[in-house]
């Protein structure tokens, strides 16, 4: 099943993030080449700004996990969770409709 994974900066998170991205976007590349991500993308905190120098507020990722719990132990082993750059995080079912494949 899809599941929506909604996720929340702490404030001031760019150093952090700066510091583990590689890490964090080839885990991301690996679970991409198995065909779990839908999608997954970063919040920037302006918009029309280059966000490595203005911040991000949070980010998005839908991918296929067996259960929320799979996905929150997922999401526990990422880079930018063990660097501390996650404030908050919610876990939704999530049926994408359109565009259709």
């Amino acid at each position: 099943m899809l599941y929506a994974i909604w996720i929340e900066d702490v404030a001031d998170s760019l150093p952090r993030r700066l510091k583990v991205r590689e890490a964090h976007l080839n885990r991301l590349r690996g679970f991409v080449t198995e065909g779990k991500v839908k999608m997954a993308g970063p919040f920037p905190k302006v918009a029309g700004e280059d966000p490595t120098k203005t911040g991000f507020a949070g980010g998005l990722i839908v991918a296929d996990f067996d259960s929320a719990e799979a996905a929150e132990q997922w999401l526990k082993e990422d880079p930018y969770y063990a660097e501390g750059v996650f404030k908050n995080y919610w876990i939704q079912p999530y049926i994408k409709v359109l565009p259709a494949d």
